[in-house]
């Protein structure tokens, strides 16, 4: 499942980062690349665990935790601390899927790669390319977001950023670990949840069938999540 969630951070947020950003040195972004994807990765990147990578990363976790949709989508267990990127003079990264496991640098802190994230930080016109394409049993999918809006996807997808001809393309990427790790287990819940919802706001809450339907999705939780 490939979601859009809008507005994820406000305009005044994204402008504060992005002041946090451009006054920040960048680097290589193979420096946290696997294998595979260092040989098709041409990007530059936030130094991770950098003051200004832990800002604003936090500015977006605190962000995520209020936004009901990502967490009805995501069912999140952990979630790797956001990473940044940059694309501009034509650079971009080629075709390949995540690593399936992702560990932060100097800790013990890993997680296993169920979700991927991609939060930008520019909008559409400010650049050309730069599209985020995501390979899916479906076919292809092409994103490019207004400033402030993220794309989920599973990271099992195969997937690749395009070249950037003019501008630059600034983005935040990371992983999510969820607490259901089946695809399709999670696809199902999420779809329940918004029927329920919905419901919810048409019937009220209190309506019999309201109250089943939410036994029925946090009985599947129960079945299915690991804490």
């Amino acid at each position: 499942m490939l979601l859009t969630i809008p507005d994820v951070l406000t305009r005044d947020q994204v402008a504060y980062c992005r002041e946090i950003m451009d006054r920040t040195e960048w680097v290589d972004g193979k420096v946290t690349a696997g294998h595979q994807s260092a040989l098709a990765k041409n990007n530059m990147q936030l130094p991770e665990g950098s003051p200004a990578a832990r800002e604003i990363g936090d500015i977006i976790l605190n962000a995520l935790s209020a936004n009901p949709l990502f967490v009805a989508a995501a069912l999140p267990l952990k979630v790797f601390p956001p990473l940044f990127n940059r694309y501009s003079g034509g650079q971009s990264f080629g075709i390949h899927v995540d690593n399936a496991i992702r560990l932060m640098r100097g800790s013990d802190f890993r997680i296993r790669s169920d979700l991927s994230a991609t939060l930008f930080f520019c909008d559409p016109e400010d650049y050309d390319g730069g599209e985020l394409v995501v390979e899916d049993t479906y076919g292809e999918h092409r994103v490019k977001l207004p400033a402030g809006h993220m794309v989920l996807y599973p990271s099992t997808s195969l997937h690749e950023v395009t070249a950037v001809t003019r501008g630059a393309r600034v983005c935040s990427f990371f992983w999510m670990q969820s607490m259901v790790r089946d695809v399709g287990q999670r696809t199902l819940l999420f779809q329940l949840d918004a029927t329920v919802q919905q419901l919810g706001a048409e019937k009220g809450h209190k309506d019999p069938a309201v109250v089943q339907l939410t036994g029925i999705y946090h009985n599947l939780v129960r079945r299915w999540a690991d804490t």
